[in-house]
């Protein structure tokens, strides 16, 4: 594959996704297009954790297949997104004597109290796990905040409170696992939810402070932003799956009704309307107080100004945004639903959103662009829905 496009591989519990993309015109600052996007039925993926590589990589091998108009398009290498249970972060406090006589801060001294804060993680939370990624969220300089970067400051001591993001050994090694054996050279494993929050979420979103909720088939990630920098990341056990169970056994309906109902694809049927809102209340509300109780334990319960933006399959649910807003007490919004050019159709193309971003960070690698400097994230959503308005009816 060419350097000028990149692939970005979702490994999901429903769905295995894939999604090449090429620089955009440099007129439009270079926006990552999307030229071709396929996707098969996961297998051996549970709660977004790979346990059966060998059928996961079948999967994957499908979803390649399926790439549209890909004809003159080799996968050979991408950048593959890590999910699911095996996800968590920490943050952990640092610092380092200025190695310089004059105590003038560089480079030098920014990487050794980043790696002292590194080195204070407990065990406990690094134990069967691998860093996959890491940014510093605020330096001191003896003692006192800076509000940039320190470098050139003078100082005796600075201090470095950094991020980091964690995955299951295991489930790392079983995702390279699988894409090679699809024939596929992993260039770089990200986070889900930080590949995600790159499209869904705008700048003054992330430097007010935000949660974003990708609601998936049996898990529910978050990530939350604050001045523009992730600060915590945590996966729950449960999704929009548990949702469908919960109105199979309360209507006693088969599962696949279940979820066509779920989804509002069958009206009419006889039950009663009340008992099912009651039903999808009850799950989702559980569902959200997970997410209360985890803003709670990082002291951003009810805090965040742009409050929750909701995407994956499962935010198309009826009501869903307005039962976060009285869970949470914050403005709550959906994210995966963009108006065609005709005012009616939508196109529910959020759950491209983390294939999107991992595609658009191999475009970006090498360059001094990031996730969080660029406004890739709001001219993103125009781009994908441009892609997908020709599958519309």
């Amino acid at each position: 594959m060419s350097k000028n496009f990149s692939c970005g591989i979702d490994i999901g519990t429903d769905r295995v996704k894939v999604l090449v993309a090429e620089h955009g015109d440099p007129s439009s600052d270079r926006v990552p297009h999307i030229i071709s996007c396929g996707s098969a039925e996961s297998a051996g993926v549970r709660q977004g954790y790979i346990h059966d590589p060998e059928a996961c990589g079948e999967a994957l091998r499908a979803a390649i297949h399926s790439l549209s108009g890909s004809a003159n398009i080799k996968i050979r290498r991408a950048i593959v997104g890590a999910g699911g249970i095996g996800l968590s972060s920490v943050i952990a406090v640092g610092s380092s004597s200025i190695s310089r006589a004059d105590g003038e801060i560089t480079e030098i001294d920014i990487n050794n109290a980043i790696y002292t804060s590194k080195t204070a993680i407990p065990q406990s939370s690094l134990q069967n796990r691998k860093i996959i990624y890491q940014t510093p969220l605020q330096f001191k300089v003896d003692g006192k905040i800076v509000p940039a970067s320190p470098i050139r400051l003078n100082g005796s001591k600075l201090e470095a409170k950094t991020f980091f993001t964690t995955c299951m050994s295991q489930h790392i090694e079983n995702l390279i696992e699988t894409v090679e054996s699809a024939g596929v050279t992993v260039e770089e494993i990200v986070a889900s939810p930080i590949a995600a929050s790159a499209v869904i979420l705008t700048k003054p979103q992330r430097a007010a402070g935000v949660v974003l909720a990708n609601i998936g088939s049996e898990t529910v990630s978050i990530i939350v932003f604050e001045n523009g920098l992730p600060t915590s990341i945590e996966v729950f056990p449960v999704g929009s799956g548990n949702v469908t169970n919960d109105i199979a056994l309360g209507l006693r309906i088969p599962l696949e009704e279940a979820e066509s109902v779920k989804r509002g694809a069958i009206t009419g049927a006889n039950f009663a309307q009340k008992k099912l809102d009651e039903i999808i209340a009850a799950r989702l509300t559980d569902i959200f107080e997970l997410i209360e109780s985890h803003l709670k334990k990082i002291g951003r319960s009810g805090l965040l100004p742009a409050g929750i933006v909701l995407t994956g399959g499962g935010s198309s649910i009826s009501t869903i945004d307005d039962l976060a807003k009285a869970s949470l007490r914050l403005p709550a919004r959906i994210a995966n639903a963009i108006t065609g050019p005709d005012g009616k159709k939508q196109i529910k193309d959020a759950v491209w959103s983390v294939a999107y971003g991992l595609a658009a960070e191999g475009l970006l690698r090498g360059s001094r662009e990031s996730f969080f400097g660029t406004e890739t994230a709001r001219r993103a959503r125009h781009t994908i829905a441009d892609f997908f308005k020709q599958f519309l009816p």
